[in-house]
Formats: structure tokens, sequence, C-alpha cells
């Protein structure tokens, strides 16, 4: 037994059959010829007819990835689409091929020198140099007729046997986005980070992975036996009896009741759902409802908006696979980096400062808004409705909320005219803006309860574009900036008849579990793939340490005396 060390990226352990999977096999170019010889606009079509071929397949991988893992995920093969439409990129390719190289010589040229730029950045940027390579052989694939954007290198990512712990240098996200997670026992590669899209869809299809494991991992040989423990962050080879046996305390039995902390809070420890199929994966992890129900699905890939009706079945069902917890839905929250084409939002300077969440759904599209409400208030009524929650995205002004809140009980006040069952679930605001952290003693005083979602809150008390690797490193929950927009936001409504949440990505991580009991937070909501370690984490905590933990975090100064504080090691942002 030999154990390789790398960084876990999915929480979860599993053991299997090791196979490489090396797709460059596929991607040999041919010699390249005499520039006299080439017709320049013969290269040009074969250029535009491949741009064409991979964003028909980027769309459908777009479409695939959202069925089945979610719609924020989803989301970075539009990215992959941006990359591909880069003018810069493309009319140096264009130019290139004017000059004589032919088209996959081009774009191999041109894309390699951008992935090289970004692998020479610190952190998101280097791991978004991946994305690069997805679009790059995509590309080359099209233009040399290799066999699809699957099935490289002689394996068939979409149909490899049971128990396959698949080992790679890398693995782009449409590798990943193909994998059966029943299949697949578990991922490690030599390359990649944590905050890489490729880990984040392992995570999301709870595929258990080791990333950034070294030249160490190619000492591994197809057909041994390998386990994959993404918590601990090893790759162990040939692992004995007492390992195997471990290998399945992080599935997804692991814990099903409700947690306390070791001196009894309790904490609730919910699932972010994005779409229907992920309600019956997050209920099998133990999840204690649902802390987020991003109810953008409903919205996307279609023609117009969802009915009334279609919008109180897709509630009902998720109140249904939680009959005795909360489900919270957040109201429509488009605008920013979620356009919808049939809305013809307008095009903004800074969509993110601009018309988006609850501003949209009380102004230009108040249409919308009362639909939902309608059904929203109607699914209230159901068996399960109890435990409905409703919250609003974006918030930043009281006035919003009042108008929020008026727009429910004028709605309320419809259906009884209307002889249609009814009732009134708890309502809430999401704290995203430093306006609502700076407010959250009188929305707290409105409302039942505040959830923070700290990946927009982080690029709001930042000034730094989550979507921009450029300002990455800004983009920071453990700044102390951040963490005092936590404090106070949790201060003012422990003084009030509220409760409160977080939602964000911070909340899945155990590491953190510590310093969020501490500041007071009574619901962690996260990808579900993260509920059974975050559970025992709060097991092990004492409520009481967590408060002197998290106060001493929250008088830092900067974020190497937060590490220190928490005891971390230095991590990416």
């Amino acid at each position: 037994m030999r154990t390789l060390s790398g960084v876990g990226s999915t929480p979860r352990a599993g053991v299997g059959t090791a196979r490489w999977y090396r797709p460059d096999a596929d991607l040999t170019l041919p010699d390249r010829p005499d520039p006299d010889a080439i017709d320049a606009d013969a290269e040009l079509e074969r250029f535009e007819a491949a741009r064409d071929d991979v964003r028909e397949a980027l769309r459908e991988a777009r479409d695939r990835t959202a069925e089945r893992v979610g719609e924020e995920e989803a989301a970075v093969f539009e990215a992959h689409e941006g990359f591909l439409d880069d003018p810069t990129i493309v009319e140096d390719v264009e130019a290139a091929v004017r000059d004589g190289t032919p088209a996959e010589h081009a774009v191999a040229d041109r894309f390699d020198e951008a992935v090289a730029q970004f692998e020479g950045m610190e952190g998101r940027m280097a791991e978004r140099a991946d994305d690069l390579r997805d679009v790059r052989d995509r590309l080359l694939r099209a233009l040399l007729d290799a066999e699809g954007d699957r099935g490289a290198g002689g394996v068939d990512l979409g149909a490899l046997p049971d128990g396959t712990v698949l080992l790679a240098e890398r693995l782009t996200p449409s590798d990943t986005a193909a994998l059966d997670p029943d299949a697949v026992a578990g991922i490690a590669t030599v390359e990649g980070g944590r905050t890489s899209h490729a880990a984040i869809i392992a995570r999301s299809l709870a595929i258990p992975a080791v990333v950034g494991v070294g030249e160490a991992l190619e000492s591994v040989a197809d057909g041994e036996t390998v386990l994959v423990d993404g918590e601990a962050g090893e790759v162990v080879v040939d692992p004995d009896e007492s390992r195997r046996a471990g290998a399945g305390e992080t599935g997804p039995d692991a814990i099903r009741e409700r947690v306390e902390t070791a001196d009894g809070r309790p904490v609730e420890v919910a699932a972010n759902v994005g779409g229907e199929a992920e309600l019956g994966p997050a209920a099998e992890r133990g999840a204690d409802g649902v802390g987020l129900f991003r109810t953008e699905f409903l919205f996307v890939d279609r023609e117009s908006p969802p009915t009334e009706e279609a919008q109180y079945e897709a509630i009902t069902a998720a109140l249904s696979a939680f009959p005795d917890d909360r489900v919270v839905v957040r109201t429509l929250d488009v605008g920013g980096d979620k356009p919808v084409p049939y809305l013809d939002l307008p095009v903004e300077e800074n969509p993110f400062l601009g018309r988006r969440g609850i501003r949209l759904s009380l102004d230009e599209h108040a249409d919308l808004f009362e639909t939902q409400l309608r059904a929203l208030l109607r699914a209230a009524a159901t068996e399960a409705g109890d435990g409905l929650a409703v919250m609003f995205p974006l918030v930043s002004r009281v006035e919003e909320v009042e108008r929020a809140v008026a727009a429910v009980e004028s709605l309320a006040d419809e259906l009884a005219d209307e002889g249609v069952d009814h009732a009134i679930p708890e309502l809430g605001a999401m704290v995203e803006t430093p306006a609502a952290a700076f407010l959250a003693d009188a929305l707290a005083e409105r409302l039942d309860f505040l959830s923070v979602g700290t990946n927009d809150l982080s690029q709001y008390v930042m000034a730094a574009d989550r979507g921009n690797d450029a300002v990455a490193e800004y983009h920071d929950p453990l700044h102390p900036a951040v963490l005092r927009a936590l404090d106070r936001t949790a201060a003012t409504v422990e003084e009030r008849d509220a409760w409160l949440g977080i939602c964000g990505e911070m909340a899945g991580d155990p590491a953190l579990t510590e310093l969020l009991v501490g500041l007071g937070f009574d619901e962690l909501s996260m990808s579900a793939v993260t509920v059974p370690a975050v559970k025992t984490r709060v097991r092990e905590v004492d409520a009481e340490d967590a408060r002197s933990l998290a106060s001493d975090a929250v008088a830092c100064e900067t974020r190497g005396e937060v590490l220190d504080v928490l005891g971390l090691d230095d991590r990416e942002p």
C-alpha cells in the first residue's frame, strides 16, 4: 500500500480499478506544409465550420449539464462559447491562416499561447487554462475529424465500467460533465485545483476527487486497485482492508438525522438545489431540507415564461421531497450573469450593479413576480407546505422588502377572493449586498429570516466581479471585511425574532464550519455532496469555543491573520 497526496476536491471516498485517460492521443497534428501550398480561403472556411460545430456542441453540453448537474455548473459552457468567439483569438487565428498556416496549427498555436499565459498566473486564473484547453481540443477534433468530443484516447467517458477510478493529467469541464457518477468510483489528476470548473462539476456529481497529485500519480498503472479519499486529499494504491472499509464512511447515508454541536446547539445543514433532478440526491445525502431552491431553471431554455401551474408543481415537488423539513425558495433571480432571452433585458455597462434580482421583480417584470408568488402561496397550503419559506434576492433597500411583502399580502387577498387554498409562508431576504448587511436589523424586523449569499456578498464588499479571474484573489469570503459584514449581520439578527442562514459556497467547506457556527448561523446550506462532511464537523464543534474563534477571526486585519486564527494553511480565495 502506498499513499499519494493531493488536494481533496470532493469530500467523499471511493475505491475501484484505475484507468488512465489520455485524450492527447487523438490530437496529433500533421506536419506543417509549405505556406505557399495553403489555400487560405479554404482553411478559413474549415475554421468557421469547426467553430459552428463546436458552438453547437457547447450548447448541447450546457443543456446536458444543466439537466444532470445544475444551471450554475452548466454556465461554464457559456463561458467556453465566449472563448470560442473571443475576437482577439479569432482574429489572430485568421491572420495566421492568411499567412499560410493550416487551420489546426493556427488554432493550436493561438490557444497554446493563451493557455501558457493563464498558467503563468496564480490561483483561479491558472485553473481557467483548462477551460481554454477544452475549447481548443474541441476545435482541433472538429478540424482533424477525430471521433467527436467523447471517446478521446480510446476511452468513452460516458460508458466507463462500474468501479472505475479515472486517472488523468487533467480533466476539462466537458470531460467531467460526461462522467456517470454511478460508474466512476473516483477521480485523481496530476494537475488541477479545487476551484477549477472540472472540480466543481465533480463535486456536484458527488464523485470522490483528488486533484493536483503531481507526477507521482504517473506511477499508478492501469488495472491497479486505487482508493480516492477526497476528504483527506489522498490517493491510496492497493489499499488494505481497513482503508477499503472506510471508503464508504463519507457516503450519502452517513448522517440522516439532524445534528447539534457537542454542547447541544442545533444547526440545520441543508442543500442548495438548482433543479428537480437534484432533490433526490440531496435527500439521500441527509440534507435537512433545502436552504436555497433556485427557480431560474424553470425560466431558462424556453421561449416563454413558465405558467403558474408549472411553478406550483415544481415547488410542491420540492416540498414532497422534504416533507418534514424547510424548503427555502428564492424568487426569480435573473439579470447580471443570468440573462433570459425572451425577457428582452437591456444590455448594461455593468450588469452586476444593474437591474437584477428583486429590482426586476418589483418593476419591469412585476407580472412574472406575481405569477410566481401565486404559485408559492398555493404551495404553502399543501400538506407539506408548512415547511415552505420564500426569500427575495439582491435586497438593498427596506422599501424593496416592504413592497415585496405588500405584494404577497395583496395576492393572498386575491386568492381568497377567488376561493383558492393558500397560505403565507415564512418570508425572508438574501443578504448579498453591503447595504443589506448594514440594514440587517431593519430587514429582520420585517421578515422571518435572512440568508447570506457569500458569493455575491464577497463580490460587492470587495468590489471584485466574481466572474473576472483577474481579480479572483479579491473575491474572498475570508477577507476581514467580508467576515465583519457576516458578523454584523449575525449580531443584529440575533437580537430579533428571526433566524439566519448562509447559502454561499463558504457554507460547504468543513474547515469553516466552526467559524460559521461561532458567528451565529442557524442554518448552513451547500452543495448536497458536502452535507455529510459538514454534519460530521458540526457534531465536533463546541459552540462556546466557536464563538471565541469567530471573535478572534473578526478582529483580524489581514487574510493571513484570519488563516492563522483558523489554523488553516494558506489557501486560494
